[in-house]
């Protein structure tokens, strides 16, 4: 049955977890593609046997032409299924550069094929472009926050370090008073945690 294989591909994305991607499941996206090869080289057949006939492949309603079309419509659904399966994948891709910065866990990295990688890095690279030239991190404080300084517990040793206003040495389970801008990357990178009152 046409379509069946770039169904299970689009399926395959909708029943994972919100926020969350499964491996790239390169097999089933390469038989997609193979499949839309052979629609390809079907639509190229009805049309050259449609011509060696001598017939107007404009006007002509004959097998080949509704095989054609037959051919014709499988591919652009396979196309669009291979499109919203990319395209949803690069939306969470997006989201977690937003979420957990430019580094990403190596069980996230380990489930993106190699192109993903190559989008998140460029996008990654853009957003840290913008942020610089106008001097402002856009991923911190997705919340506005009620108070600029929080403290926070550091959880694995870290070193000394330079801030927005001093350096501190943020030494395995010291607490610290920090700017919330600079102690959010070590937060999400799971190194220190937020004090709550």
């Amino acid at each position: 049955m046409y379509g069946r294989k770039a169904c299970q591909l689009v399926k395959e994305f909708a029943t994972s977890e919100k926020e969350q991607l499964k491996p790239f499941n390169d097999d089933l996206f390469d038989q997609v593609i193979k499949e839309c090869d052979s629609h390809n080289l079907g639509i190229q057949s009805s049309v050259r046997k449609m011509q060696d006939e001598g017939l107007d492949t404009q006007t002509t309603r004959n097998a080949d032409f509704n095989g054609a079309v037959i051919h014709h419509l499988s591919l652009v659904r396979n196309k669009r299924c291979l499109m919203a399966y990319i395209y949803n994948r690069a939306v969470v891709i997006r989201s977690l550069r937003w979420k957990l910065g430019r580094v990403l866990p190596e069980e996230i990295v380990k489930r993106l094929s190699n192109s993903e990688k190559e989008y998140f890095k460029a996008y990654s690279g853009a957003l840290d472009h913008y942020m610089n030239d106008i001097n402002l991190d856009l991923t911190v404080d997705m919340v506005p926050p009620k108070d600029p300084y929080i403290q926070v517990r550091v959880l694995d040793d870290i070193g000394e370090v330079l801030l927005t206003d001093r350096s501190a040495n943020l030494a395995r389970y010291s607490m610290h008073f920090l700017k919330r801008t600079d102690a959010e990357p070590y937060i999400s990178q799971g190194l220190m945690r937020e004090l709550l009152n």
